[in-house]
C-alpha cells in the first residue's frame, strides 16, 4: 500500500521567555495548539489523535505530564501518545505524528512539544553525580566543549568562527517575534568579549533556558485540499540513534547523524543537499555546532564546514541560510526545540515565516539532535507534494 502524502497545514508556537509565569504547563501547550488550529482553520473536533513530546521528566519534576494534559489538548477520549528522545524529541514527536498520517492510521493529527524550564534547573539536571553517569561539569556545555575543541584541532578552524554564528543567529532572532532573546544592541565585539564558560564556548555562544511550546497540525491529501493556506509537504523523514559512548565513536561527526541525513535525502531524491536545499533549521545549541553539522549533514566536505560559515553563505541573505529564525541559540525550550526546527522549516516553504522569510524557499531541512549526540531526527519539507 502506498503511503499517504503528509502535509503540514497548521503551525503555532508560544511566546518564548525565560519564565512564562502567566501560564501553567497546560496553559503553555494549549497556547501553541490553539495557534496551530487557528492557522489550519480547524477545531479540536477535527483532530483524530494527539502526539506529545518533551525532554526528561526530571527537568520539571512532573512525572508523565502527558497524563494531565489531555484535557488542555482536546484529547479526552482520543488516542494520545508520548514521545521522548532527549533533546531531539521535538523532531521525533513530529515524525511519529507524520507516520500516523502516512500509514492512514489517522487523518488529522495534532502534535505538540514543550518545556517549562523556569520550573526546573536543566543545568544541574544534566549534571547528575557519579556513579549514575560521567561528570558533565555543569550542564551540556561541559560535555560538548571537548568535542568542539576536537573539531577545531581536526579542521584548523580559526577561533572566530563560533562568534560569527552567534552574531548571525542573534541578529536573525530580532526578525522573529516569537524568539526568546532579542538583543537589539548585539555586536560582533560583544559576542567576542563575552565570558568564557567552557573553553572554547563563550557565554554569547550558548543557548538560553526557555519556557515555550510548539504545535503542528498534520493531515493527508484530502485535508490539505481544504487548508486555507498553502501547506508544507513532507518529502522525507527519519530517526537514528547510537550509544552515548562506545569505542570508536566520532563525537565530531556522529555516524547516526550521517545515516539519518542520508535516509532523508534518499526519500526526497536529494543528491546534492548544498544545491537542492534552500534553507536549513539546524539544532545548534552551541555556536560551533553549525559548521560541525554542515559537514555531518553533507552540506560541506569534511573539514570545510567552518569555511562555509565564514564565507557568509549561511547568513539570512546567503545562498544556504541556516537558522533564519534565530535557532536554538536564541530560543531553547528543550523539549520543543527540535519541533521548532521542523516547524520553522515548514513555515519557510509555506512562505509564512514573516520577516525572517527566505525568498524563494522551496525545500527546507529541519534537524534535531539530543542526548550525548546520540539521537537524531530530521525531515525535509517542500512547497509541492512529494510526487510532483
Amino acid at each position: 500500500m502506498t503511503r499517504e502524502p503528509v502535509a503540514v497545514v497548521g503551525i503555532g508556537q508560544t511566546r518564548h521567555a525565560a519564565a512564562r509565569k502567566d501560564v501553567s504547563i497546560a496553559g503553555l501547550v494549549r497556547e501553541a495548539a490553539l495557534r496551530a488550529l487557528a492557522d489550519a482553520e480547524l477545531t479540536w473536533a477535527d483532530v483524530d489523535a494527539v502526539v506529545i513530546g518533551k525532554a526528561p521528566d526530571f527537568f520539571e519534576g512532573v512525572m508523565m505530564p502527558e497524563l494531565h494534559l489531555a484535557d488542555a489538548l482536546g484529547a479526552v477520549g482520543k488516542p494520545l501518545m508520548r514521545v521522548h528522545t532527549a533533546g531531539s524529541v521535538g523532531g521525533s514527536t513530529a515524525l511519529v505524528a507524520a507516520n500516523l498520517v502516512a500509514a492512514r492510521v489517522r487523518e488529522t493529527v495534532l502534535t505538540v512539544a514543550f518545556e517549562k524550564q523556569s520550573e526546573s534547573n536543566a543545568m544541574w539536571g544534566l549534571s547528575l553525580p557519579v556513579p549514575f553517569q560521567q561528570p558533565l561539569l555543569a550542564g551540556a556545555g561541559g560535555f560538548f566543549a571537548p568535542h568542539v575543541r576536537a573539531y577545531i584541532r581536526r579542521t584548523g578552524a580559526p577561533a572566530t568562527v563560533g562568534t560569527l554564528v552567534a552574531y548571525k543567529d542573534r541578529r536573525n532572532a530580532l526578525k522573529n517575534p516569537c524568539a526568546h532573546l532579542h538583543e537589539h544592541d548585539i555586536t560582533l565585539e560583544r559576542v567576542q568579549e563575552s565570558p568564557m564558560l567552557w573553553d572554547p564556548i563563550r557565554y554569547s555562544e550558548t543557548c538560553p533556558s526557555s519556557d515555550g511550546a510548539c504545535a503542528m497540525v498534520l493531515t493527508g491529501r484530502r485535508g490539505a485540499a481544504r487548508a486555507p493556506h498553502p501547506p508544507a509537504w513532507v518529502h522525507g523523514g527519519a530517526m537514528r540513534s547510537e550509544p552515548t559512548l562506545f569505542a570508536g565513536k566520532d563525537f565530531v561527526s556522529p555516524r547516526a547523524g550521517r545515516d539519518c541525513a542520508a535516509d532523508v535525502y534518499r526519500q526526497a531524491g536529494v543528491t546534492d543537499p548544498r544545491r537542492e536545499i534552500d534553507v536549513a533549521e539546524l539544532y545548534v545549541p552551541f555556536s560551533w555546532y553549525e559548521p560541525m553539522w554542515l559537514e555531518n549533514l553533507g552540506f560541506a566536505a569534511e573539514g570545510e564546514g567552518w569555511k562555509l560559515t565564514a564565507s557568509g553563505a549561511t547568513e539570512l541573505d546567503g545562498d544556504l541560510p541556516v537558522n533564519p529564525s534565530g535557532g536554538v541559540l536564541s530560543t531553547n525550550p528543550i523539549g520543543a526545540s527540535g519541533m521548532l526546527r521542523f516547524a520553522e522549516a515548514a513555515l519557510q516553504v509555506r512562505g509564512r515565516a514573516g520577516d525572517h522569510q527566505v525568498d524563494g524557499a522551496r525545500r527546507a531541512l529541519g534537524h534535531a539532535y539530543g542526548g550525548g549526540a546520540q539521537f537524531f531526527s530530521m525531515w525535509l519539507v517542500g512547497n509541492e507534494p512529494p510526487d510532483g
